[in-house]
């Protein structure tokens, strides 16, 4: 059975001086995708004005509430006591998104109701990524 979840939150996105501009960020998680997470920016907060929609691993995110991690695009470390940076990277240039912890530790709880951390279907989700990576060869 398929079921996905969002949770908008606040965040706020680090400038170059600097300042934190608020931002509302939906955050998503299906079923149908088990170990990723959607992060969904509004269109006015993007160089071309679409929706800007990340995805990474779940579980990045999970460890990244603890303590700095990720490798490539998407960057997540704790920042201060009571927030957590996201950092995204693109070759237009890299944005710092601060989130309160407490709102993306209540996503991954809520996130773990409907598929429970290693509890994912591993082959489906396997399949798509090398049919994804493949180009459908």
């Amino acid at each position: 059975m398929y079921f996905a979840l969002e949770q908008p939150t606040g965040a706020h996105l680090l400038t170059a001086d600097d300042e934190e501009l608020s931002v509302p960020v939906t955050l998503r998680y299906a079923s149908d995708d088990p170990l990723a997470v959607h992060f969904i920016f509004p269109a006015w907060i993007s160089l071309d004005e679409e929706e800007v929609i990340w995805t990474f691993a779940r579980g990045l995110l999970e460890e990244g509430l603890g303590h700095p991690s990720g490798l490539g695009n998407v960057h997540v470390r704790p920042f201060g006591p009571s927030r957590t940076a996201v950092e995204f990277r693109a070759p237009e240039g890299a944005a710092v998104v601060l989130f309160e912890t407490t709102s993306l530790y209540r996503f991954l709880l809520r996130s773990y109701e409907v598929t429970e951390p290693g509890g994912e279907p591993v082959g489906h989700a396997l399949d798509q990524g090398l049919a994804s990576l493949l180009g459908g060869v």
